[in-house]
Formats: C-alpha cells, structure tokens, sequence
C-alpha cells in the first residue's frame, strides 16, 4: 500500500503533511487513555512504552483538543505529554519523534532560557482552564497520557 505524501509550502513542516495523515488515519480519541497515577516524567513514559505505545505527542490542534478533553479527568492540575526540552541542544521535541509544527505553549513556557539546572525539563498540559503547555521539572509526579494502537490494551 502506498502512503501519499503532499509537500508543504513551509519546508520546515514537511514531516507535519506526514503527521496529519497519520493522525488522521491512525489516531483517534479513542487511542488516548489517562492514567491516573502519579509518575515522575521518565516513570510516565516507561510506563507507556511498557503497557500501550507511547506518552502522547501534540503535534495538530486535532490532538489538541482530544488531550483536553481526557487531561480534564486527571486527579492533578497538569498531565505529562509526550514533550522533551534539551538543555545541549536547546530546543523541544516529541519523544514519539514526530515534527514540531504546532504548539500551545501558556505564556512564558516553551520559550528560550529554559532552567537547565541538574533536573531536566518536560512538557505537560494544564488539565484545567486554558490547558496550554507548561514546562515542569522532569522529577514532578503527575498523571499522563498514553497513545493506544490496535492490539494493546
């Protein structure tokens, strides 16, 4: 079977033409389940990779609002994503490895000048009012959301 692939007139988006169409074909609501424990970030994503696929990557406002909508039964005001900052390199980026084409970042988050202290910074998601992406300490325990595929529970 053959993907189709349309190139974007922002070349720096080209894998976003790639994202949208898996989304659209192999991501639904229905993938994303809330695991109401409270996990440091690297806890949250073993735990993922261990019992479903992944620690959710945002990478369409589509995604956006589904994440919304499960992050508001979260027994924590924030929810893990799938959102990693390097402090060598200086930027963010989707564990999932999918472009970073959209972002919902509150004000004064996801912006230069991240904290690089001893503990690195990770990507979670209001689970109450404007739900934007804030950047939290990796160490902070939070509940989190996995992606789901066919065939894992």
């Amino acid at each position: 079977m053959s993907i189709p692939v349309v190139l974007s007139l922002n070349e720096s988006c080209f894998e976003f033409s790639v994202c949208l169409f898996v989304s659209f074909f192999l991501l639904s609501p229905d993938k994303l389940v809330l695991i109401q424990q409270n996990l440091s970030w690297k806890g949250a994503l073993r735990y993922c990779r261990e019992n479903h696929v992944d620690l959710v990557s945002v990478h369409s406002e589509e995604i956006q609002l589904w994440v919304k909508d499960v992050a508001q039964k979260a027994s924590t005001d924030h929810v893990w994503l799938g959102l990693r900052h390097t402090c060598a390199l200086s930027f963010w980026f989707w564990v999932g490895g999918e472009s970073f084409c959209y972002d919902n970042w509150a004000p004064g988050n996801g912006t230069e000048g991240e904290d690089c202290s001893p503990v690195e910074r990770t990507g979670a998601v209001q689970a109450r009012g404007d739900q934007q992406w804030v950047s939290l300490p990796e160490n902070q325990t939070l509940n989190f959301i996995c992606i789901r595929y066919e065939g894992k529970i």
